[in-house]
Parts: structure tokens; sequence; C-alpha cells
């Protein structure tokens, strides 16, 4: 219930059934509220509306006690010696009779006898007149609960409507006839609409994707694929159609529609992925600190980046990283593996598809990657693994900046910043021709290369806490460090897997423990024996002089970077001149201050 309605909601009813009361029984009436604010009369009180009844008084004790009073004798009632306006009182006669709802008081109504007529008429009827006036405080009271319910189903209606009118999803109402009933304004933005192209007409016909059924209703419908058109402006979903029954009878129906590329927007939103930032990403080694700062310079351009480095360096990471720094941070980072998928799908995959355009395509068609990406990035990882056909379409999107669908009629204009990412000599594919030249250096404009793990030796010890804490919460144990010796073998191991091999032996670790810290026994026996072999046994892995080579220029650099002339000191450490030492540096992609 309501308290705060009251019957100043509904006083123009009540002033009415005050004027209609008069003039059938010629008496005047009063009707007050629950504060005994007189809030409709007749005659003499019909000036007095607004004014407050003070003190005690038959109409105070109607409406406390909830009864009934008739006086036909002021000068025998008790109620009338106890009256505060007893001494200048001018009623001859009265009767009260309190206006309840669901228990509650909401005020009185009384008829008052100024003359003696008036007090016969009262005194003669007094069944009658309590009776009637019972009557009328019930339909006062009837109002006033037709008034509170219109009140609460408007209040629900606009809790409803700024309810819907607030969800991220367009949702439309429509009757069993497919006519538009209700809408919100994620509708008219998703299907680029104003109120004159919806309010009133049929949905088949705003949206020709809903197609209609003999019977003129939407049994036969549940939910579907959707492309829509409008003016150059293009759109792909999902549609869903509900039902609106009320007592098993069918009233209408409720549709709403999932615009993909806002799915997706939303699911990097709410992704941990999301919020990788580069000072997220663990490393406090000169060469990671001096790879983070290109990337955050990559990230406020437009321009194409290649991100190389062996398997399980943190390519994607990276990529989402600098996403996550550029003005395209709000929209889609859609990620693509060249290599998980075959070939003969890569393309649609990429690019799309239209409705009809090779048996079994979807109806409808299909959003490529690309589509998908559009105001966002695209993140081509394995890109050397690209066959050379796709490659010409990827060059075109490069260079136009539109796609062409499979079985399209008409190119697609996109904005999409592409990152790639390769473990493969991509220059030496070029030499062999296997991979495009000009495509080569439109992915290469900002090059970015990530080191191995035993390039960066001095991070292992950071990301080996890190990684026992992502997964002692995921396995719920109790561990917390490595012991020494355990830490001086994975400091001596070569790591050929990088960091995801380290996260795969930590997790082993982890779970073979036995107590809060990881011990010899329960790490895996390969990183144990590899080093063991790499001192003792002359059958252990050969490294290439230009492995060899490479760390010993980066073992110098840090030797002497703090040095005034640190590229002169490490050429004559090295044996090789100034010139030789920058060729060397470009071949191994070696990032130095």
């Amino acid at each position: 219930m309501i308290i705060m309605n009251s019957l100043e909601y509904i006083k123009e009813d009540i002033q009415n059934i005050a004027e209609a009361i008069l003039s059938v029984l010629n008496i005047d009436v009063t009707i007050v509220d629950e504060n005994l604010i007189r809030i409709a009369g007749t005659g003499r009180y019909l000036r007095k509306i607004g004014e407050r009844l003070d003190g005690y008084s038959a109409f105070k004790k109607s409406l406390e006690e909830q009864i009934s009073i008739i006086i036909d004798d002021p000068h025998a009632s008790n109620i009338c010696k106890e009256c505060d306006h007893k001494t200048y009182c001018k009623e001859h006669a009265e009767v009260c009779c309190p206006i309840t709802l669901d228990g509650y008081s909401y005020g009185v109504i009384g008829l008052i006898a100024f003359t003696e007529s008036q007090k016969e008429i009262i005194r003669e009827n007094r069944d009658g007149l309590l009776n009637f006036l019972g009557k009328m405080a019930d339909l006062i009271s009837n109002k006033l609960k037709a008034q509170i319910n219109t009140e609460e189903l408007e209040l629900e209606k606009k809790k409803l409507e700024t309810l819907i009118d607030s969800m991220d999803r367009a949702i439309v109402s429509v009757e069993t006839n497919g006519k538009i009933d209700k809408y919100n304004s994620k509708f008219k933005e998703i299907f680029n609409l104003n109120d004159s192209e919806v309010e009133g007409k049929s949905v088949v016909k705003v949206l020709s994707f809903i197609n209609e059924p003999l019977n003129k209703d939407f049994k036969r419908y549940k939910s579907g694929m959707f492309f829509y058109r409008k003016d150059g402006y293009e759109i792909k979903g999902i549609y869903n159609i509900n039902k609106i029954s009320v007592k098993d009878k069918l009233k209408g129906y409720v549709i709403d529609f999932i615009d993909k590329r806002e799915a997706i927007k939303n699911y990097n939103r709410i992704n941990k992925d999301y919020k990788i930032v580069l000072d997220n990403i663990i490393g406090e080694s000169n060469i990671i600190k001096a790879i983070k700062n290109e990337s955050y310079i990559a990230s406020k351009s437009s321009s194409t980046v290649l991100i190389t480095g062996e398997s399980g360096t943190g390519k994607e990471l990276f990529a989402r990283a600098i996403h996550n720094h550029s003005d395209r941070a709000d929209n889609p980072f859609i990620a693509v593996n060249c290599a998980a998928i075959p070939d003969n799908l890569l393309e649609s995959e990429l690019f799309g598809y239209e409705e009809g355009a090779f048996t079994g395509a979807k109806k409808g068609g299909k959003l490529g990657k690309f589509e998908l990406a559009h105001k966002g990035t695209i993140f081509l990882d394995e890109i050397g693994d690209m066959s050379l056909h796709l490659q010409a379409k990827l060059l075109r999107v490069l260079q136009e900046r539109e796609l062409d669908k499979i079985g399209g009629k008409s190119n697609i204009s996109i904005d999409v910043r592409i990152i790639s990412a390769t473990n493969k000599d991509l220059e030496d594919m070029v030499s062999k021709g296997i991979f495009r030249e000009d495509l080569y250096y439109r992915l290469n404009v900002i090059p970015i290369h990530l080191p191995s793990l035993k390039e960066r030796r001095e991070d292992i010890p950071l990301l080996i806490d890190y990684t026992i804490k992502e997964y002692s919460n995921k396995l719920g144990k109790n561990v917390d460090h490595v012991d020494k010796d355990v830490l001086k073998v994975m400091m001596d191991y070569r790591w050929p897997g990088n960091i995801r091999e380290l996260q795969n032996i930590i997790e082993y670790s982890i779970n073979m423990s036995s107590s809060s810290v990881i011990t010899l026994d329960s790490i895996p026996q390969k990183i144990k024996s590899t080093n063991i072999n790499e001192l003792i046994d002359d059958n252990r892995e050969i490294r290439t002089l230009e492995d060899l080579e490479k760390q010993e220029i980066i073992r110098a650099l840090n030797k002497f970077k703090n040095f005034k002339k640190d590229k002169e000191l490490v050429a004559k450490a090295l044996g090789i001149s100034r010139a030789t030492l920058y060729r060397k540096l470009e071949k191994y992609n070696i990032v130095s201050k």
C-alpha cells in the first residue's frame, strides 16, 4: 500500500460527491483527510476548504477509532461536551463516517445540520443516513484505490520503460499481427531508424529479414541470424522472438536483437585480457623495458605492427597491450591464429561471405573477422602460415582499406588496425618466394622483436613468483615460493618453450608439491636431467654459432650499458668494428639504448 497517496489526489471527485449529496439530502457536507484538513465542502464549508480541524472533535474520534458517529442532540452528547469548539459551535446535528481502505483511515465524510429542519431529517433517518454515508465513504475509498492502482501501474510502467531503454540490447514488442507496439532507443540506434519509421508500422516491413508467416503471426519463429542494410549502412547479428501470453492466450511478441560487433566489444570489455596493459606484463630487464617503451609508442600509431619472437614469448600479450593503450581500446580486439584454421576455411573466417556464395553457405551470410574488428584491432598470429592466395587478399585490405567478401557484389570499407605475429623468418621466406615481399613491407612498418626467456634470465625469478601465485590460487594449493636449488636449476635451464614452458613447469610442480615450497623433488625430471647433461654430457644439444654470437653481443651490451662510449667498448670486446656491430644488432633485432 502506498500511504503517501491521500484523498488530496482525488479531491475533485470528492467535491463532486459532496455536492451530489447536498442536492439529494439538502444537508451540508464536509470531508476531511487523514490530517483533518478539509478537502471538500458545501455551503458555509466551501470557503473553509484547506483549513485544518484542530483539537478534539467527532471527526477526529471517527478517524482514529474508525467508527461512524451520529449526534442528534449536541447538549446530551458526551463527544460534544469534550469538543474544543463547543462554545462557538453552530451545528444542530451531524453524522460522520470514516473513509477506510485496507485497514487505514484516509479521512472522514460528514453531514452537518445548521437548522432545525435539517436536524429533524437526521433524527428521523438515523439508520438510513448512516448506511447512505457508509456507501458514500466506500465510493470515495474505491475511487482512491483505483487512483492508487493507476499510480502503481504508471510507476511500474515507467520503471519497465526506463529499464528497457537502459538495456544495451535492441528490443521491440509487437502485436500478434506484427504491428510494432513498444521499442527502446537501442532498437532505433542499431537499425538507424527514427520514430516516424517505427511507430505503428509492421515489424516485417521495417525489418524485412523477419519473414511473415501466412497466418499473420510468428508462431513458427524463435530465433535466427539477420543481415540488415539501409542506405549503405549494414549490420549483422542474431534475433530472438519470445511470446507474450496472458492466461494461455497469445497477446504478442517481444523480439530482441544482438549486434555481433557489439557482442564482441562487450566480451572484450569483461574479459580479463581486456585489462592487459604494458605495466601488467612481467619483466624488469633492460631488454623488456625497451620493448615496453617501443610497444607504447607503437600503440599511439595506426600503422601495422609485426611482432616476432620464438613460440611462447608472449606475442599475443603484447598485441593486446598495444590495442589497450591505443585510441581503439573501447572497440573489438579480434585474434585469429592463421596456422590453426585450414586454408580453405581461413578465407571465409577472415573476409566473410554473402548468402548463397557457395553450397552450404549459411542463410544471411557470415561476418568475417575483419568486419567484426571494424574500428578496432585484428591480431593475425602465425602470419607466416598464410597461403599466397590469402596474402594477396590481405594486401588489398591493407592498401585499399576495404575487403572483398566471398560472393560479394561490392567491396566493404573497413577501419581496422592490423597487428601480426610470427616465429618464422619472414625475410628468408620472402627470399624463397613463399611470402610476398610487398605484404612483408606493409606488415613490418613497426617491427617489435620479443626476446627468448634465456635472453632475459634476470626476469625468471619475477615470472616464477607471479606464476606460482596464479596457479596456487587456481589449483587451491598453499605454495608460495621455490627453494634456492630449484631457482638455480631454473636460472640455468635453456627454456626452449619460453614463458609458456615455464608456466607448464610451475603448474606441474605445484601439483606435485606437498608443502608451501617447491623443491627439486617436485619439479619435472627433464629440467634436472637437461641441466646435468649440459654440464657433463658431450651429447648435449649443440647451439648454433649465430645463437652464441647473439648471446655474446647481448652480454657485452649489458656489461658496458652504463659507459659513455658503450658501443665502442662492446665492439672492441667482441673484436669487431662498430659498423659490423651495428649490422649484427640489426640482423638479430637486438634493441639497444
